[in-house]
């Protein structure tokens, strides 16, 4: 498999730590989304609405969005599972994952912030969205697991609100945003812990800068 992404990109993460989680073998391909890279002939031909990341099959099949690659690895690889296995817990899971990776990351990602810049001609409007929509998504994420045992966002096992709530954690470091939230914390600690988060981290990334 080759994954199509960029190191800081939090859709990218992701994927990453699913792949780690479940020990599939993959290779990087690296697009310098300030640069522009992801809107080349050669990546829309990837996918064609110009974003990372894009995991290409062995076959040459390509996959696109996060939450489908991961659905996708989950479902050829099951173990370790990403989902609980009762229903209500499932959908738990995908809700909060769904926070994230739906509602609060693709309004503060670079492309949106771009335009919030050019229609506001000031840069510091552009972050200050950035920043209060991941402190508003997660104020709802820290809520939704407050009643959760631990040390993981539900449980003792690692599911895909782990997976999403780790690279939102490091966009919310990165913007500023005030870390108010001792629930996530904890579960992005716990995660840190373990082999498969480091060795996803954009930090240890071949194109990391």
């Amino acid at each position: 498999m080759r994954l199509h992404g960029f190191f800081r990109s939090g859709a990218s993460h992701r994927v990453r730590i699913a792949l780690e989680l479940k020990g599939i073998e993959y290779t990087n391909s690296s697009y310098g989304l300030r640069e522009g890279e992801q809107r080349s002939e050669a990546f829309l031909r990837l996918n064609p609405q110009g974003l990372v990341p894009a995991l290409e099959l062995d076959d040459g099949t390509v996959l696109t969005q996060s939450l489908a690659i991961c659905d996708y690895l989950e479902e050829v690889h099951p173990e370790p599972p990403l989902l609980p296995q009762d229903p209500v817990r499932r959908a738990k899971v995908r809700a909060f994952a769904q926070v994230i990776a739906c509602d609060t990351h693709p309004v503060q990602n670079l492309k949106i912030l771009k335009r919030i810049e050019a229609l506001t001609g000031s840069e510091e409007a552009a972050t200050q969205w950035a920043r209060q929509t991941i402190e508003d998504g997660l104020d709802a994420c820290e809520r939704l697991i407050e009643a959760e045992d631990g040390p993981f966002c539900f449980g003792d096992s690692v599911t895909l609100a782990d997976i999403c709530l780790v690279s939102q954690m490091g966009n919310a470091r990165r913007f500023g945003a005030d870390l108010r939230w001792p629930r996530l914390l904890a579960a992005e600690a716990a995660c840190n812990e373990l082999t498969a988060f480091q060795r996803a981290a954009p930090a240890n990334q071949p194109d990391a800068s």
